[in-house]
């Protein structure tokens, strides 16, 4: 009998906690609404009553320069999710880190995976989220080496299961108010891409603490003569020109065009522009813009084909 009362008094004692004692030291994450990983079953079920939406944002573990982190583009565009499911209610499920990344192999840190082996997982993952009851699947992509892998998830969504996909960054364009990004001082077209001011404006927007601009490094650029003469047209929104820089331009350096990021950038950033110069302002207006239009169309599907309708 005293065994099991010092038994008893030890798992108490092992499982109240006082009220002021120490806990995880690096704070932890703060509950976000609509976030899976975040919820509990029964705020997935309550949800289900509610909403058969899902946003999977599409990411990449990837080098991006000197001052901004790996993990950018899944961050970045997770955090875009959050911010959407605060306004309406949709499941926002990350299911991977990395993407396709393969022509940032030669900077330490990138992980990157077969776009056959990305479809494969989030098709998957799609299946487990329709077994519980969620339809409609918004991708997200937010890394610009996944588009024609987020493409192909979507059409298997659409061809192998019961759901129903778009990619949101496709659908959104009617839905966006161009005029806030007017207000922006206006700056002479230059080669400005990866890891440029765009990029770190967002970050310094959506993952402030993770930006460090004190890092910056200018980066000189090495391109291939051909490409090097067809660039001014790409900056100046020749379409054709773009579609045949970006074809050759970034590839795996295994492919052997001389395009890798290592091969054309000396820091990673792929562009001319100091990265310095992004301004958190141009990030909060530039995300602000996808997430009002991306709850519209939420809004609009919503309309056309409310949750819980067709079979």
């Amino acid at each position: 009998m005293i065994r099991t009362a010092a038994l008893v008094a030890l798992l108490l004692t092992s499982v109240c906690v006082p009220a002021d004692a120490q806990t995880n030291p690096l704070g932890g994450p703060h509950k976000v609404r609509n976030y899976l990983p975040h919820m509990t079953r029964p705020e997935v079920e309550d949800l289900l009553t509610r909403s058969d939406m899902v946003i999977i944002p599409v990411g990449a573990l990837e080098q991006h320069g000197t001052h901004l982190p790996m993990g950018t583009d899944y961050l970045n565009g997770e955090e875009r999710a959050k911010l959407i499911a605060q306004r309406t209610d949709v499941l926002v499920a990350p299911i991977l880190l990395p993407g396709l990344s393969a022509y940032h192999m030669e900077f330490a840190g990138t992980v990157t995976l077969p776009s056959t082996l990305i479809q494969e997982v989030y098709v998957e993952a799609a299946k487990s989220l329709i077994r519980h009851g969620f339809k409609r699947f918004l991708i997200l992509n937010a890394h610009g080496g996944n588009d024609a892998t987020t493409t192909f998830i979507v059409d298997r969504i659409n061809q192998e299961t019961a759901g129903i996909a778009v990619k949101l960054n496709d659908v959104v364009g009617p839905f966006m108010d161009r005029t806030a990004s007017r207000t922006l001082p206006r700056e002479k077209p230059m080669l400005d891409r990866h890891s440029g001011t765009g990029e770190t404006a967002e970050s310094l927007y959506l993952i402030p603490e993770l930006v460090d601009l004190k890092g910056v490094r200018a980066a000189t650029l090495t391109l291939p003569p051909h490409l090097e003469a067809m660039l001014p047209a790409v900056v100046a929104g020749d379409p054709t020109a773009t579609a045949v820089f970006l074809a050759e331009g970034l590839k795996d350096s295994a492919t052997g065009k001389g395009t890798s990021a290592a091969e054309m950038s000396s820091t990673g950033v792929w562009g001319v522009v100091d990265p310095a110069e992004a301004s958190l302002e141009r990030g909060r207006i530039a995300t602000e813009a996808f997430v009002d239009a991306a709850v519209a169309f939420i809004a609009r599907w919503n309309e056309l084909r409310p949750p819980g309708t067709g079979r």
